[in-house]
């Protein structure tokens, strides 16, 4: 316990190193114009392998900005071409913009797989040392943002079955101290699958 208290204290200070003091939403919802082809004016994506960026802490999505911008831990050839000409303040009001936006609700999911996704986001998978996904993200998947968890809940599964195997393979590891590619290791191809499907039916 007081490891995890360690390592969240870690993570928000961090994260509160990001230019998000003075923020402007209104300004970012000029700069975020180019941003609605893939996730829409407000953030609620209509394509299941665009994120959705409404109600999103705005910590992270400035740190996903920088990050892409950097090239380095987290890649995309679309959002480093996003990324790369915004200034910290750009990114840091486009992701006060986002942050201020309210989601949609949940997103389509396979009703086979929620038993299984449900057990593992609740309880994790004991046997494989595998931690409930609530832990950090809450039991509806709201997140944390001071301490820089994303909110997940009513995400795309394709999106997040995506991300999940990305932090199993390594080829992302932009997650502070390497806390979700622990969590993730473990996990097979059909329990990504399962837990993906109910993050995508919380609402």
């Amino acid at each position: 316990m007081i490891q995890i208290r360690l390592i969240t204290a870690v993570i928000f200070i961090s994260l509160s190193g990001i230019a998000l003091a003075g923020a402007d939403a209104a300004a970012g919802k000029d700069k975020a114009a180019a941003c609605g082809g893939c996730h829409m004016p407000d953030g609620n994506s209509v394509v299941p392998t665009f994120p959705k960026l409404a109600g999103q802490g705005a910590s992270y999505i400035a740190k996903q900005l920088k990050d892409f911008k950097a090239n380095t831990k987290r890649q995309d050839p679309v959002m480093l071409g996003m990324a790369t000409p915004l200034s910290e303040q750009d990114a840091a009001d486009i992701a006060a913009y986002f942050a201020s936006q309210k989601l949609s609700g949940g997103a389509p999911a396979d009703e086979s797989k929620l038993a299984l996704g449900k057990e593992i986001f609740k309880g994790g998978v004991l046997a494989s040392g595998v931690p409930a996904c609530q832990g950090c993200h809450g039991p509806v998947g709201a997140g944390n943002a001071p301490a820089g968890y994303p909110q997940i809940g009513g995400q795309f599964a394709d999106y997040t079955i995506k991300q999940l195997k990305a932090f199993r393979d390594g080829s992302r590891s932009n997650d502070d101290r390497g806390m979700m590619r622990q969590a993730v290791a473990s996990l097979s191809d059909d329990e990504i699958v399962a837990v993906a499907n109910y993050i995508a039916s919380l609402n």
